[in-house]
C-alpha cells in the first residue's frame, strides 16, 4: 500500500453489490493467467445501473470501450459497499482495473476482509458522506498514513477512520505475506 494514492475519483452510491462489481458471467476467467486476468479489469463495475455509474451525473463508463484498465484510481462509495456474495473476485477485479483504494461510508464485511486479506486494495471508511461532495473525475489524494482524503479539484479535505490492525496486512500485500513476515507460517 502506497503512503499517498493520487488520481481520479469514480463515485458510486449505496449498496453496490458484488454482482455489479464483477458480474457472475465473467467469473470464468483465470485469476493466474496474465492475459485472462486482465478481463476482470475490463468487466469491473460493468453491471452498475447506468444512472448510478459515475455520480453525480451517471452514465459514465468505468472502463472505456475496448480497454482493460480504468482511468480512475479511487472509488468513492456510499454505504454497504460490496454487499452480496462472498466472491474475492470483486476486489480483485477492481484492482485489475487500476483501483488502489475505495473510500466508502461502510462495507459489507466479507468484501472488506477479501480486499484486505488478498492485499487487493485499501478499504477506507469515511464518517462523512463523501458521495455528496466528490464528483466523478475529480482529482483526489489519499494520505494512507495520516488517514486523510482530499478532493484536490475542490480543495476540500476529510479525516477517515484509521485502518487499525489491517494496515500491516495491506502493507505486506495480503494476509499470507503478512503471516510469513511475522513468522507465523514458513517462508
Amino acid at each position: 500500500m502506497k503512503s499517498t494514492i493520487r488520481g481520479l475519483a469514480y463515485v458510486l452510491g449505496d449498496h453496490v453489490d458484488t454482482d455489479q462489481i464483477i458480474p457472475a458471467q465473467h467469473l470464468v476467467y483465470s485469476l493466474t493467467d496474465p492475459e485472462e486476468r486482465t478481463l476482470y479489469g475490463r468487466y469491473a463495475l460493468s453491471s452498475v445501473p447506468p444512472e448510478g455509474a459515475g455520480l453525480p451525473d451517471g452514465h459514465v463508463p468505468f472502463v472505456a470501450e475496448g480497454e482493460t484498465r480504468s482511468a480512475y484510481t479511487v472509488i468513492v462509495g456510499g454505504g454497504n459497499f460490496g454487499c452480496g456474495s462472498s466472491r474475492e473476485h470483486a476486489p480483485f477485479a477492481l484492482r485489475e482495473a487500476g483501483i488502489e483504494a475505495v473510500v466508502a461510508e461502510s462495507y459489507a464485511r466479507i468484501f472488506y476482509r477479501n480486499a484486505v486479506d488478498g492485499g487487493f486494495l485499501a478499504p477506507f471508511e469515511s464518517p462523512e458522506r463523501l458521495v455528496e461532495h466528490v464528483r466523478t473525475g475529480d482529482e483526489v489524494e489519499l494520505d494512507t498514513r495520516a488517514g486523510t482524503f482530499t478532493d484536490v479539484t475542490t480543495g476540500e479535505s476529510w479525516a477517515l477512520q484509521p485502518l487499525g490492525d489491517v494496515a500491516g496486512i495491506l502493507e505486506a500485500g495480503g494476509v499470507f505475506e503478512y503471516a510469513r513476515q511475522q513468522g507465523l507460517i514458513p517462508s
